[in-house]
């Protein structure tokens, strides 16, 4: 009995710790879409390129960086933040071909999140350094509102598409309610198999003595 009431134990032990485990795995931070999009032939290169996520992103250690075909690096400033949107102003000369996009940002919970995406522009085109602060208006981040940009424009902007937070702070809880349950079960049951076990049952060390004596 004790075999079984110790695998039983395990069983659920395990399934609460996989339970506990997921909520934070769901947590991180995703990228759910680009402008330019990832792949995508853009007339000209924008002012800005933009990086939309599902979360919120911290200035500390975001970084956004630029660069030609010929790896000549074309953003300026600091990265700009709205919301969960993170973007970098580009200046100077800015030939037709490909570019490339390489990213590292800070999420809300530290954790950092790096990549790098490519577009090309058609034509080429130039802007002057800006006298004053650029500014920056978010892109969407819902499914619908991509699936509409999509349709408007040529040059989509959605390349990931991400569950809405709520659904995933809801889906946590949950996760955890499942997980504290199964630990209260595991308990009940070791109370229960214990509180039966025969008394003087074989597994009994002796009282003493030797029978018939």
């Amino acid at each position: 009995m004790r075999r079984t009431f110790a695998a039983a134990l395990g069983v659920l032990l395990g399934l609460a710790a996989v339970v506990l485990v997921a909520p934070a795995a769901q947590a991180h931070n995703v990228l759910q879409s680009t402008d330019p999009a990832e792949g995508s032939t853009v007339p000209v290169v924008p002012e800005q390129v933009t990086l939309t996520f599902n979360e919120p992103v911290l200035m500390v250690g975001t970084t956004i960086m630029v660069h030609t075909a010929d790896d000549e690096m074309v953003n300026i400033g600091p990265p700009l933040l709205v919301d969960n949107t993170a973007g970098i102003a580009v200046t100077g000369e800015l030939p037709a071909g490909e570019y490339t996009v390489i990213y590292r940002v800070t999420s809300a919970d530290g954790h950092p999140i790096e990549g790098q995406f490519r577009f090309t522009a058609a034509e080429a085109t130039s802007y002057g350094v800006a006298t004053a602060a650029p500014t920056m208006t978010p892109t969407p981040t819902t499914s619908a509102e991509v699936q509409a940009s999509e349709s408007a424009s040529p040059g989509p902007s959605a390349t990931v598409t991400a569950p809405p937070v709520e659904e995933e702070r809801i889906s946590g809880t949950l996760l955890l309610g499942i997980a504290a349950a199964l630990v209260v079960v595991g308990g009940v049951v070791a109370w229960l198999l214990l509180r039966r076990r025969p008394a003087g049952s074989p597994t009994d060390p002796p009282s003493g003595g030797v029978p018939g004596q």
